[in-house]
């Protein structure tokens, strides 16, 4: 493997998660999946959004560069490969379409003091859905609280993500178009997305 940090971003229904274990079990490596369950604000979130956004999004950013800062700080001589279902700047991305005005401005400005002490993933895979599939895989899940997302939230998300994608060319990227793809179910499509990774890919942005 010629990457050591591997972070998997994409919207909500994506499949980061499921990917981002079975990659880590079978390449041995560490592994950071994000803790949203333990936030006491999404599920208020979702009922009444503009009342728990600020909130929401400042638990998220403590929540995640706490998490990554412990991981990053403390590398594994026995695991030297980390795996990440996120990246820091998935927060941005969310709280741009969430956040307005002073409460927008006040959390950017605490976010760029914290994500610039991160280091930037060696490899990035956005799993690109349409928003069909995207609502088809969270109503399968089952999570009471995201029965209710929008077409419309769905598609800021992803159009934030590939405005940031847009933004950093000079990033090691691999937009994948999963859209034919069972990862979870099918052997031979998750085989394709891990010989994807064996590749040196030089940096930029790939769009497979």
């Amino acid at each position: 493997m010629n990457y050591r940090y591997i972070c998997i971003e994409g919207a909500i229904g994506a499949g980061k998660t499921s990917l981002a274990q079975r990659l880590s079990a079978e390449l041995g490596s560490r592994l950071i999946l994000e803790q949203f369950e333990d936030n006491p604000f999404l599920p208020k979130f979702y009922k009444e959004p503009e009342k728990y956004a600020f909130p929401l999004e400042l638990s998220f950013l403590a929540s995640r560069f706490q998490q990554l800062s412990d991981k990053l700080s403390l590398p594994d001589m026995f695991q030297p490969i980390l795996i990440s279902d996120y990246f820091i700047q998935k927060s941005l991305i969310f709280a741009r379409n969430t956040l307005t005005g002073d409460e927008l401005n006040l959390y950017q400005r605490l976010f760029h003091i914290m994500a610039d002490i991160l280091p930037v993933p060696d490899l990035m895979l956005y799993l690109h859905l349409p928003i069909a599939s995207l609502q088809a895989n969270i109503r399968k899940r089952g999570r009471e609280y995201e029965q209710e997302i929008s077409d419309q939230y769905l598609s800021r998300l992803q159009e934030g993500y590939l405005d940031y994608i847009r933004q950093h060319p000079r990033q090691r990227i691999l937009v994948i178009d999963t859209s034919g793809l069972d990862f979870v179910n099918q052997d031979a499509d998750y085989r394709h997305i891990f010989d994807l990774l064996q590749k040196d890919w030089h940096r930029g942005v790939h769009y497979l």
